[in-house]
């Protein structure tokens, strides 16, 4: 018994507060029967093939797991397929492969749920499976903040229109940027300010061309960054990148795997007359990015506060 799950089903892009409410419980049930804490998420957006739409993601697949392991404490990541099988499995179904195949001893999910062939699943459906087999479960009513549905839609509009601090809050954390860097055109070195250059998945939701106050998280260790995120026009670039200034860092980075903590938008991506006014202003920014941590000093950690109650 010890070994089997207690799975929170949903896709969880973004992990925010309002899955935060979702694994609380999830892990509340687990902690009562001494079960583990899961999630269940998919490979690829649902409305790929149930809407014929591909909606920009707020994280990679990796960066989801990440945040869900190490920002919420769950025991194991289940990513299935979202492919026509997993479509079109009706809703029992799915939730007996998951007893069968992954060990799951109970579920949570939220009030709009919805699971299985046509999405004809639902969190109603999943209490009468879970009660005629004696199963734990819990369904989460829907989480709001500050009078506004906390929902993975409305944080991607936020990060898509620059509103990053608000963003953050409706997360809960900072939102995150995992990859490799890239060589560039090496121009920040000539001006005496070198960038790591990423390369955005395309999957991903771009956030609002310009500058953000950002932090860096590289073997452990953590540094401000001045991030522009854009098609640098200055120097008539076209491509979109990412191209975090880690302050206080020296060392070669090209081929190193890092993360970017978005915190607060700077100011909107513009063309300066020459490199040196360019240069002026990535130096202030810089300076405001330092004293924005020196005056809130933050960790990477993924604080909520659960607005739910449980039904067993």
């Amino acid at each position: 018994m010890k070994n089997k799950t207690i799975y929170a089903l949903g896709f969880f892009d973004g992990v925010h507060i309002g899955h935060a409410a979702l694994l609380e419980t999830c892990r509340e049930l687990a902690r009562e029967g001494r079960w583990n804490s899961g999630v269940v998420t998919f490979s690829a957006h649902p409305d790929t093939l149930v809407m014929g739409q591909t909606p920009r993601l707020i994280n990679t697949p990796e960066d989801r797991e990440r945040l869900l392991r190490q920002g919420y404490g769950v025991d194991s990541v289940v990513t299935l397929p979202f492919d026509k099988k997993m479509r079109d499995m009706p809703w029992k179904d799915f939730l007996e492969l998951l007893r069968r195949d992954y060990d799951a001893a109970g579920f949570v999910c939220g009030a709009d749920f919805r699971f299985g062939a046509g999405g004809a699943g639902n969190a109603g459906l999943l209490a009468v499976y879970c009660r005629a087999e004696s199963l734990p479960w819990a369904v989460v009513p829907e989480q709001t903040l500050d009078g506004i549905r906390i929902s993975s839609t409305y944080i991607r509009e936020l990060i898509m229109d620059g509103e990053m601090s608000t963003a953050v809050k409706f997360l809960g954390h900072p939102h995150i940027l995992t990859g490799k860097v890239i060589h560039g055109r090496h121009l920040g070195s000539t001006l005496g300010i070198p960038t790591a250059n990423l390369r955005l998945p395309p999957e991903l939701a771009v956030p609002k061309f310009g500058v953000y106050m950002c932090r860096c998280v590289l073997d452990g260790k953590t540094y401000p960054a001045v991030t522009n995120v854009g098609v640098r026009p200055t120097v008539n670039g076209q491509d979109v990148t990412v191209e975090p200034w880690i302050l206080d860092y020296e060392g070669d980075l090209y081929g190193r795997e890092l993360t970017l903590e978005f915190y607060r938008f700077l100011r909107p991506e513009r063309k300066f007359p020459d490199l040196q006014s360019l240069k002026e202003e990535i130096l202030r920014n810089a300076d405001q990015t330092r004293e924005y941590f020196r005056q809130r000093p933050v960790q990477t950690t993924f604080n909520f506060q659960p607005l739910f109650s449980v039904e067993k």
